[in-house]
């Protein structure tokens, strides 16, 4: 099983997952099986919300799972759409999510969890990297 977890800073096992899939810095990639990491970085920072494409800098990985803070509906969309699973991440590390992965204990998301992106009334409830709830 493939895992991508979106980081501001790729730190492994000790990164811990970012507020927002589409404005993350790098993509750290776990590979479950072979126990491989490797981190990717996001060249679509500078998105309009909404008409990011992330997925783009993935370059066709694939990957099992998102574990992530915050996600917007099209991109929810894209990755199910993709056999893709997508997980509220716990403001920890990715050692700590996979765990909880594991274990069955991560909220899987759906369009209906999605970030709306009105940031002008407090709209996603995530600040883009620093307001992930346990």
């Amino acid at each position: 099983m493939k895992v991508c977890v979106p980081v501001e800073e790729n730190k492994g096992m000790e990164s811990v997952p970012y507020g927002h899939f589409g404005s993350a810095p790098e993509f750290v990639i776990c590979d479950l099986d072979s126990n491989e990491i490797k981190s990717i970085n996001n060249g679509d920072l500078g998105h309009e919300h909404g008409k990011c494409q992330p997925l783009k800098a993935l370059k066709g990985q694939e990957v099992d799972a998102i574990i992530v803070g915050g996600i917007g509906a099209g991109a929810i969309t894209k990755l199910n759409a993709m056999g893709t699973k997508v997980y509220r991440g716990v403001k920890d590390t990715i050692e700590y999510n996979l765990s909880l992965l594991k274990n069955n204990q991560l909220q899987e998301l759906s369009v209906n969890d999605a970030c709306s992106h009105n940031h002008g009334d407090g709209g996603c409830g995530h600040d883009h990297g620093h307001n992930i709830n346990l």
